[in-house]
């Protein structure tokens, strides 16, 4: 696995020339309109998780349309808050934070959960209140929340995150990126079932943008500079084209979407995305109107991004899922460290970026739950691979649009508009973006020995382990009934995350496992224009690790050097 910077001829190899090179530094500063549209892709690649884990949520606690859009607003506004501490304190790389499969799926299994019984609300209720069972689960999932928090911020503090990160050579990151991108196959195909028509159109746009017109430039901005605006604004040009042609269609009687709600699987069958997740048969009933505009009247303009709610529940339920939620966000995280370190051509990150990173998200987490949120926030996987497709890591874009998602986070009205955008949008940026994520785990199989039987067998099987056990006890999450409520809900969380098992059994075979240096991709090599390239093996002593791509922003760095 490359770490150093590789010396290449950018002017030569990219037919688009060195001012297109420089627009992957972290510090490069983008024209003004330019900014705001690249900005703007941002905040709707982020809404595209945000719509499908508030939906998701919804459809279990059966929120109406004004809690589902101060929810959505609530974690919009604590998104765009973590963003703007991460690049600035954490590992100060250009990400986007957002929610989540990793915190989604244990507050799917939480839910799932019996919940509301006399002795998960003793002492958390006085004698003349009710204990409610929709209101408990909705605690229960802000305890999580907590617990998760704080976990994230004692293995930033203790860095444990960067020692694991120093373990993990190129045979570990491939298949931990791989499974990654295949993670939300499921979720994409759900939204993207809603018109296939449509999301075909909106894939096949992107494609066209992003790779056909990637070296089209467009001169028309100050100074006569050639950016190429079309692969620049891949994602955004596609989703305008695509909502107007649906809005045009639904208006005119001939086109007929569906909510989420009305998506999901009947309740035999919704193990496929989560064991028991719609178990009321009124659920579609009370969310059939969906989230559209005509029922927004009754959301203000301006509110404070909070639920209204903040009591979390500690249970021990709870503390499981936060717990497994924690483990599996802080393995997703650093794979996203590593995807967006090599897209900008950056070494990996150091152990110092990798736990500021952590302690960032950490911090995050524990904000969004004291804004009500029944959900934690990661690096997003989804924006990082835009980087890539548009071809800009910025990291003034990535604040710009932070400083959008703040804004928007104020208006519930507002949010609820991101939100009517039409599913099969959201499900076609999931589906390109998680891809490239895949790909990108796919190149790093060229660093090892793939002759090896040994590499074989432990990439193979760490990768399809991490498919099948998932779906097996998604399908069947009453085998893991021990007698203990928190046990299960701890070991039904890990075993239906596919990144925390990937990351745990391919860490142990790769670290467990004998095998030469050569064979795992450990050892130097040489590039193609015969310069030594540095590898995970004599990274520590042969790369400043202090580069530029992790050193806080220069304002920043003015604060922390005055005096106190």
């Amino acid at each position: 696995m490359v770490l150093g910077r590789q010396q290449t001829d950018a002017s030569v190899q990219d037919p688009r020339g060195p001012q297109w090179t420089g627009s992957r530094r972290v510090d490069w500063c983008p024209p003004l309109v330019l900014n705001l549209a690249m900005a703007l892709q941002h905040v709707l690649v982020q809404c595209s998780l945000l719509v499908l884990t508030v939906g998701m949520l919804q459809c279990r606690l059966q929120w109406t349309v004004a809690q589902r859009g101060q929810h959505l607003a609530s974690l919009l506004f604590s998104s765009a808050l973590a963003t703007l501490l991460h690049t600035c304190t954490g590992s100060c790389l250009p990400l986007m934070q957002a929610p989540s499969l990793e915190m989604l799926v244990p507050a799917l299994v939480l839910l799932s959960a019996k919940t509301g019984n006399e002795e998960d609300c003793r002492g958390q209720y006085s004698e003349t209140e009710r204990c409610d069972a929709q209101g408990s689960a909705e605690r229960e999932l802000q305890g999580m929340v907590v617990v998760a928090g704080l976990l994230q911020v004692c293995v930033g503090v203790c860095g444990l995150g960067g020692v694991c990160l120093r373990r993990c050579g190129p045979l570990v990151l491939a298949p931990l990126l791989c499974v990654l991108g295949l993670s939300i196959y499921r979720e994409a195909a759900l939204l993207c079932s809603d018109h296939w028509g449509f999301a075909a159109l909106a894939v096949f746009l992107m494609v066209i943008l992003s790779q056909h017109l990637r070296s089209v430039s467009f001169s028309a901005l100050p100074d006569f500079v050639q950016f190429p605006f079309y692969s620049m604004l891949s994602v955004l040009l596609p989703v305008l084209i695509v909502w107007g042609v649906c809005v045009l269609l639904e208006f005119s009687g001939h086109l007929q979407l569906h909510t989420l709600s009305d998506l999901l699987p009947d309740p035999g069958v919704q193990n496929e995305t989560a064991p028991r997740l719609l178990n009321d048969t009124h659920t579609h009933t009370v969310l059939s109107s969906g989230p559209s505009l005509k029922h927004s009247g009754t959301l203000p303009w301006i509110s404070l991004p909070h639920t209204g709610v903040w009591r979390p529940l500690l249970s021990g339920r709870a503390t499981a899922a936060g717990v497994a939620a924690a483990l599996g966000s802080c393995c997703s995280s650093m794979a996203v460290y590593c995807l967006s370190s090599r897209f900008l051509g950056a070494p990996q990150p150091p152990a110092h970026a990798c736990n500021r990173g952590l302690l960032s998200e950490g911090l995050a987490t524990l904000t969004s739950a004291l804004l009500g949120s029944t959900l934690g926030v990661v690096s997003s996987t989804a924006n990082v691979c835009t980087l890539e497709l548009s071809q800009c890591g910025s990291r003034r874009t990535v604040q710009l649009a932070a400083i959008l998602g703040l804004l928007l986070g104020l208006s519930p009205r507002l949010t609820v508009l991101l939100s009517s955008i039409p599913l099969v949008i959201y499900g076609a940026i999931l589906c390109v973006t998680y891809a490239v994520a895949t790909a990108t785990g796919v190149t790093y199989f060229q660093y090892g020995h793939m002759d090896s039987g040994r590499n074989i067998f432990n990439i193979g099987f760490t990768t399809f382990m991490a498919l099948v056990l998932p779906r097996w006890f998604r399908l069947q999450p009453d085998v893991l009934s021990i007698g203990q409520s928190s046990a299960n809900v701890f070991l039904l969380s890990v075993l239906t995350s596919p990144m925390l098992l990937i990351f745990l059994m391919a860490f142990l075979l790769e670290n467990s496992v004998s095998g030469s240096l050569a064979e795992r991709g450990l050892t130097r090599v040489e590039g193609k224009r015969g310069e030594t390239v540095l590898v995970l093996s004599d990274g520590r002593q042969n790369h400043d690790e202090r580069d530029a791509t992790y050193e806080p922003p220069y304002v920043v760095r003015r604060l922390l050097a005055m005096p106190t």
